[in-house]
């Protein structure tokens, strides 16, 4: 009986032995091995890491069908599916770089090219980037854009406008899909509500691009590129709260309309309604708003396969902050002072491609917008509304690659302030030309050139030049030369005339304002054996003007002071980017940009105001496949930059200290179409009111009730004011959000 049991138990333990069974293979790119890349059985927790050979073995596996994935950190995942049914089972997976080096790009020459191979050094944000640390509007998520910085205008109403290697928000352009509707109110406001979830990429050019763009492309641009219906998911919602009481939510759909339209429909909407005064001035930390923006997107399918689409938003936003005791009742009052903005704007964008034998594309904008605000007992009531339309042809012929343009703009505005006596209406017919000469595979030159007409300033011409030199696949070379050339609109641009107790003193007629620049670029991709990869980008820049208007705060401290500039006015530096690839498994990016913008007036140097010396933005990302968990690590750092004081006497500091922001993220994709994300923003607690005595002046006089002046204007020193104030909210130079949590879902139906 005991020798039956002891076969019997050597029976089934050979059974057993016989049901364990391993997967085996290797891990290649470019024909070459790729060590450390994780392979694993999806749903399970069995895995194995490649060695340095590429090689790696899963033991232990029961028999049956399973999805296997290889993925490695800076190359696209790939899954198979496999059949255990014999002892081993050999695979081989193949990975690709997706590194976004290789991504198609359109705002640096108006066409569809690669990023590598475009005359102009363009940088590309994915939608990957945009998760890292998750914001509610695309004004903040550029805070980690190496030499981009939301800057916040107002301490009261949270006003931004984004910068450029150190220039204002004006002189960057914003684009949606190419058209250039968000400008003027709109590069206030207009920024927030556009839906992240519905953004395909957003491309950066830094130095002008008005040969292309027009007149407010002098420092740079932005575009935002929303995705085609056909590449948006069934279904999507990304929704996160935060500590503070945020509430943010993206959801959208997509939907065939019959068998020759498809439809991507989207809308954002954001809450913040906390009143928190953690600095004790009596005044809101932060603006309070209720926001909601609807987005609808339609592609066409067309027997010819010509392009068709058409695009359109709605955005209506109600924001305000002041005094915590305000009421709507209040609005437009002089006992409690508050800061309140009802924006309304619509959009309608699209590219219709005519039905030709040669490439030739009509684009079209209008927007209006309509803005409803009181700054204290001040009205701004204005609108806006643009129309924009244009033909591009482009043409191969050869060696040249040629683009033809013809544009016009129609341009409205009207306000009731004392500088718009008439609505300001003008238009402004374009006609540009570019050309692309390939000189062999390692050499181009692109030569560019546009004309405007505008009756205000007769006409504008506005060329371009840029040399590409390619002496190896892992090495580039940019010069970029340009001119610049805006027309400013004070009312739309200057938030600062707007609110507090400074006169707004325009001494002239103001000029356009015309400009210079040289750009180098260098770009060198490095590759490891180890599976390991860098990118170095970095540039230099100088941009001359020869008249900018500058708001002077350093004359008088109660008075704004617009005119020309009697000099010139310089902005320089260089910026260094370092992508890397580690075989760790570790993505890391990281960002420094060193600056000098100033003017030069009557020989005497001045820096200009709310501008940084120096900047740094890095992100570190961390994925364990195994068990579906990522870390993203980002911050940002900048130093020193000169804050408008309102006379000798004012006790805050001169100059910000150096400052950073830094947040880190988990996310758990584990469950089939769903994800969630949770994380600390602002790690250090950081916030602008740390070393100084308050960041509003007489915030306990809004009005400057209890203010003396003398005969020439001038305040006096009192006993209530010992330090000759007036209220004032512009000194600001960050944001009063301290530290915070937030928690998220994401869910997609593909």
């Amino acid at each position: 009986m005991k020798l039956i049991k002891l076969i019997f138990l050597i029976l089934c333990s050979s059974v057993n032995a016989q049901s364990a069974y391993n997967i085996e293979g290797k891990v290649l790119s470019n024909g070459e091995p790729l060590p450390f890349a994780n392979v694993y059985i999806e749903t399970t927790e069995k895995g194995a890491i490649t060695n340095e050979k590429g090689h790696f073995i899963i033991k232990n596996v029961d028999k049956g069908t399973y999805a296997v994935v290889a993925s490695f950190t800076g190359y696209k995942t790939q899954k198979q599916i496999i059949e255990v049914s014999s002892k081993t089972i050999f695979v081989t997976f193949y990975l690709n770089e997706s590194e976004n080096l290789e991504e198609v790009i359109i705002t640096g020459t108006l066409k569809a090219v690669s990023r590598l191979e475009s005359p102009v050094p363009v940088e590309v944000y994915t939608p990957t980037f945009l998760k890292k640390n998750p914001t509610p509007n695309i004004f903040e998520a550029l805070q980690n854009v190496n030499g981009v910085r939301p800057q916040l205008n107002c301490n009261v109403c949270n006003t931004g406008d984004i910068h450029i290697n150190g220039l204002e928000g004006p002189y960057t352009l914003v684009l949606i899909d190419g058209m250039p509707i968000v400008s003027g109110l709109s590069t206030v406001y207009g920024l927030s509500g556009i839906p992240n979830s519905l953004i395909e990429q957003i491309e950066v050019v830094k130095g002008p691009a008005s040969s292309l763009y027009g007149s407010e492309a002098v420092g740079g641009l932005i575009n935002v590129i929303t995705k085609l219906p056909e590449n948006a998911p069934r279904f999507f919602a990304d929704g996160f709260v935060t500590g503070l009481g945020e509430v943010n939510l993206d959801t959208g759909f997509k939907a065939n309309v019959g068998e020759k339209a498809t439809v991507l429909f989207g809308t954002n909407y954001f809450k913040y309604n906390n009143i928190i005064d953690n600095n004790n001035d009596n005044f809101t930390d932060l603006t309070l708003q209720d926001r909601i923006s609807i987005f609808q997107k339609w592609d066409f399918k067309r027997t010819s396969k010509k392009k068709l689409s058409l695009a359109g938003r709605y955005f209506y936003e109600d924001r305000w902050g002041g005094e915590l005791q305000w009421t709507k009742a209040d609005r437009g009052g002089n006992e409690v002072y508050g800061e309140s903005i009802y924006t309304s704007r619509f959009e309608i964008l699209g590219n219709y491609e005519l039905p030709i034998s040669e490439k030739v594309n009509f684009q079209f904008s209008y927007s209006n917008h309509n803005q409803n605000s009181v700054y204290g007992d001040t009205p701004y009531l204005a609108q806006q509304r643009i129309a924009f339309g244009q033909f591009i042809w482009d043409k191969t012929i050869n060696k040249h690659d040629l683009l033809f343009g013809s544009a016009i703009r129609y341009n409205y505005y009207n306000d009731n302030t004392s500088a718009t006596l008439n609505a300001d209406e003008v238009t402004i017919p374009s006609l540009f030309f570019q050309d692309e000469i390939k000189f062999s595979k390692k050499q181009s030159l692109l030569l560019g050139i546009r004309y405007d007409y505008d009756n205000r300033h007769s006409n504008i011409i506005t060329p371009r030049i840029a040399y590409k030199y390619k002496p190896t696949n892992n090495d580039i070379i940019r010069l970029n030369a340009g001119t610049g050339f805006r027309v400013v609109n004070l009312f739309t641009e200057e938030h600062a005339a707007l609110t507090g107790a400074r006169d707004v003193i325009i001494e002239e007629e103001l000029k356009p304002e015309e400009s210079y620049n040289v750009t180098l670029n260098y770009l060198k991709k490095i590759y490891l054996k180890n599976g390991m990869y860098f990118t170095v980008d970095t540039s230099a820049w100088y941009t001359h003007f020869t008249n900018a208007i500058i708001p002077d705060y350093d004359t008088n401290p109660n008075q704004i002071i617009y005119d020309n500039l009697d000099g010139y006015s310089t902005s320089k530096g260089f910026s260094l980017n370092i992508d890397a690839v580690l075989n760790s498994g570790i993505k890391a990016s990281i960002g420094a940009t060193y600056q000098d913008v100033s003017q030069t007036e009557n020989e005497k140097h001045i820096r200009q105001i709310l501008t940084e010396k120096f900047s740094g933005v890095w992100s570190f990302s961390y994925k364990n496949y195994p068990t579906n968990l990522s870390v993203d690590y980002t911050g940002n750092i900048y130093g020193p930059m000169r804050l408008p004081l309102l006379g000798d006497l004012d006790p805050r500091q001169e100059y910000s200290p150096t400052w950073s922001t830094q947040n880190i993220q988990m996310t758990y994709d584990g469950l089939e179409n769903i994800e969630f994300y949770a994380g600390v923003k602002n790690l250090l607690n950081w916030t602008p009111n740390k070393g100084n005595p308050f960041i509003i002046a007489r915030s306990d006089d809004p009005f400057d009730e209890n203010v003396q002046f003398n005969a020439n204007g001038e305040v006096i020193v009192t006993a209530d004011n010992p330090y000759a104030l007036t209220f004032d909210p512009s000194y600001v130079y960050g944001p009063n959000q301290g530290i915070r949590l937030f928690f998220g879902l994401r869910f997609k139906l593909k």
